[in-house]
């Protein structure tokens, strides 16, 4: 009894995981507003699954920021504020910047591999204008370098603090311009990854970061 328990909690929290993905994606493509409620029934229907997974995945999402919880009305679309953003994208930028140092001291050649095969299906996104598999993309870029750093406060308090961003990070429009930009700046994040150059990684990061700052920011601004 206590083998077959121990297989149905490792299944049960793979289901979990699935469909906290799953259902960020649906709601990140999807064009709420800030204030608009979850359709929690239809995306229940949508993705198989009864009420109780869908609420505990809800409950995630809370967590990261995407919305908001409320008693006897279900869940609704959070806003992100202007000053939430700005308080948020120093700390994020300071922590790759950090990571970008740690993992170029330590990172090994199949994950500088990864990177670059991850690298090149971006490029091939952009290139089709592909945005939401670019951005995806572009999150595991970033996530894969956090990993190389090999610091588990680091990795917990960034994916915390990017979860709460990542919203507002993929409905930044980003100008024909500004996305060049930023194929440029991963052009040269992989080759100072491949010099492992941490001091010119942590130099990039923080500023790619910083030009979406100023996009986002833009943006909640019209």
């Amino acid at each position: 009894m206590v083998k077959l328990h121990s297989v149905e909690a490792l299944e049960r929290k793979s289901l979990h995981e699935e469909l906290v993905m799953r259902l960020r994606d649906i709601l990140l493509e999807n064009e709420f507003q800030a204030g608009d409620k979850v359709p929690e029934k239809a995306l229940c229907e949508q993705l198989g699954v009864s009420r109780t997974p869908m609420r505990e995945a809800l409950k995630v999402l809370a967590a990261d920021g995407l919305i908001t919880l409320i008693p006897n009305r279900g869940a609704i679309f959070r806003s992100i504020t202007i000053e939430e953003i700005n308080n948020l994208f120093p700390v994020i930028g300071a922590l790759e910047a950090l990571a970008g140092e740690l993992a170029c001291a330590q990172i090994s050649d199949q994950e500088i591999k990864t990177l670059k095969i991850l690298h090149g299906k971006m490029h091939t996104a952009y290139q089709s204008k592909n945005l939401m598999t670019y951005f995806k993309l572009n999150q595991q870029i970033h996530e894969t370098i956090i990993s190389a750093a090999k610091n588990q406060v680091l990795s917990e308090q960034y994916t915390t603090l990017s979860n709460r961003l990542r919203r507002a990070r993929y409905q930044a429009n980003m100008s024909d311009q500004r996305w060049s930009d930023a194929i440029s700046e991963h052009d040269n994040m992989i080759s100072a990854i491949e010099q492992r150059d941490g001091n010119a990684l942590a130099k990039i990061l923080k500023s790619h970061l910083q030009q979406k700052h100023q996009a986002i920011v833009a943006l909640l601004e019209r």
